[in-house]
Order: C-alpha cells, then sequence, then structure tokens
C-alpha cells in the first residue's frame, strides 16, 4: 500500500485537520445542559476535535464514572488520579440528558475504573437499561474498557441489551508496551470475540500517527476480520499536549481511503476510515451504514 504520509513531528497540522469552529446556539444549549445534569463527555475530557460540530449538532458522547482514570494510556488527555465512588444517580441523569436532547444514538463510555471489582460493568448496565426506558426507539452505543478480561463483567453489560458494544484496541501490538502500558491487545480481541458469541454487534478502532507504519494498521484489520468486527474506525492521533507523545506522521486521507478498503477486503462490514474520525464521531450514521448493508441483497 503506497503511504504518501508526512512523517515528520515538527510538521505543521496538514490542511485536511484543520477545524473550522461553527458559531450556533446549540453548541452553547448543548454544554449547558450537560453541565448542568452534573455530567461529563468525552468530547470535553478527552478534547475531541469534533466537539464543536457534535455539541452544535446536539449530540454528544457521554463519559460515565467520573472523569478520572485509573490508567495513563500515553495517548490520553484524561487525567490519571484519585477515582471517587460510581455515583449511583447518574445513569438517571444522562437518560435525561438524551432524552431532552432528543437524541436518535446514544453513546456512552467511560474512564476504566481498575479499582471497581466488576470495572464498572454494573453502572454500564444500569445506564443502558435507563436510556432504553427513556429513549424505547433509541439505539444505545456502550464504549467499554477490557474489565481486566472479566469475562462475568462483560455479560452484565450485555445482559442489558446495548445496540451496539464497541471497544477499541487503539494501535497495534507493538507500541502496547509505550501506548498502552497497563493494557493487553490479546485480551481486548477476545473481549470483542466474546461480544460477537453472544450475538452484538462489535465496534473497535484504531489511531494512526503513534509510531505504526501501514503494514501494522493492515494486520490489525486483520485480526478485527477475524474477530467478527462489524464497525471499525480509523482516525489520526493529535497530541492533546505537549506533555503526550508527538504525532510521528500525519496520514494523508487518500491512505485513510486505502485501509478503509483493505478493511471491507478482509471482510469487515463497515469501516470508517479518516483524519477526524473518532470511536463515536458520526456513530449513528455508522450504524445506520451497517443495517442497510445488512438488509441489501448479496
Amino acid at each position: 500500500m503506497s503511504s504518501p504520509d508526512n512523517s515528520s513531528p515538527s510538521l505543521r497540522i496538514p490542511p485536511w485537520l484543520r477545524v473550522k469552529l461553527p458559531c450556533s446556539h446549540t453548541f452553547a444549549d448543548t454544554r449547558a445542559l450537560v453541565e448542568g445534569l452534573g455530567l461529563n463527555t468525552v468530547c470535553n475530557s478527552a478534547k475531541c476535535p469534533n466537539m464543536f460540530e457534535c455539541f452544535s449538532s446536539g449530540t454528544a458522547t457521554f463519559l460515565i464514572l467520573g472523569n478520572v482514570c485509573t490508567r495513563n494510556c500515553a495517548f490520553c488527555n484524561i487525567t490519571p488520579g484519585h477515582v471517587s465512588p460510581p455515583d449511583p444517580d447518574e445513569p438517571r441523569r444522562v437518560a435525561e440528558a438524551a432524552a431532552r436532547l432528543a437524541l436518535r444514538h446514544v453513546v456512552v463510555t467511560s474512564v476504566t475504573r481498575d479499582d471497581l471489582d466488576d470495572g464498572g460493568a454494573a453502572h454500564f448496565a444500569a445506564t443502558i437499561t435507563r436510556l432504553r426506558a427513556a429513549l424505547p426507539a433509541a439505539t444505545v452505543e456502550v464504549l467499554i474498557p477490557d474489565f481486566r478480561g472479566d469475562h462475568a463483567a462483560l455479560r452484565t453489560v450485555m445482559a442489558a441489551a446495548p445496540h451496539i458494544v464497541n471497544h477499541n484496541v487503539e494501535t497495534p501490538p507493538a507500541h502496547y508496551a509505550r501506548i498502552r502500558p497497563q493494557a493487553d491487545y490479546r485480551q481486548s480481541l477476545e473481549l470483542l470475540r466474546r461480544v460477537k458469541a453472544a450475538g452484538g454487534v462489535a465496534k473497535s478502532g484504531l489511531m494512526v500517527g503513534l509510531g505504526e507504519n501501514d503494514t501494522e494498521v493492515e494486520g490489525v484489520l486483520a485480526d478485527l476480520a477475524d474477530c467478527g468486527c462489524d464497525i471499525v474506525t480509523i482516525g489520526q492521533y493529535m497530541r492533546p499536549s505537549r506533555q503526550h507523545p508527538p504525532v510521528e506522521r500525519y496520514v494523508h486521507p487518500d491512505t485513510f481511503e486505502s485501509f478503509a478498503a483493505c478493511g471491507r477486503g478482509m471482510g469487515i462490514p463497515f469501516v470508517f476510515s479518516a483524519p477526524l474520525v473518532r470511536s463515536s464521531y458520526n456513530a449513528e450514521s455508522a450504524y445506520n451504514a451497517l443495517c442497510t448493508l445488512r438488509t441489501e441483497p448479496a
């Protein structure tokens, strides 16, 4: 695969990554609603480049179980440190926010809570249950941590019947020690296999620009295809601050398109691959596209 990529971390951000900030009262309304209910969003906590677009369209990705993480992944902007007990009223407030925003597709993620016996699985399940009661016509997507490989924790989440279970592998396995040291690549793949074995829709994603090469990306796509992943997202890593690893390369949009074609050729039904793609970005459209593919004649 050809790769017309910029490989110097000292290069300026290329034009295809420059985000125009929209001017919309809906942005302020969405932020005020979320903050008024005492909720966190990954949009804000992770400094997502798509936050202005998503908030301006009246949507957000809810971050449950606090905004402090028990892990310290190199790419992430969420602060590690002392965590608080889960807020038992948070699932209700997430459902209220989703209902007031009239969301058709709700995405919920969390910080990693290795301090909890179930990794926060019961809290996820309670949030899913509240959402399905408040918005019975909506689809619910959860982006979950690995629960340290706890199969019972995953079963707890699956029993609440989310429509999509997402778990990101983030980067090829050769880079885990540097980028994702407290995680295990094979454990993440096993989680995705179990989602599929339970009849769920499995979704995963990774970033590029963290030191990997195209061949390694193709290897991850092959592994995700082998797990039966239904949706895969690929986006450009963007350095949240100078304390985070520098961008090793800015991947050209043409290469992102090549990744998508590669994944589809391996049997992954829907690959959403572009510089500004993130796990929850246009998640509703990705799910709808998957549903369309499933109904089309072979």
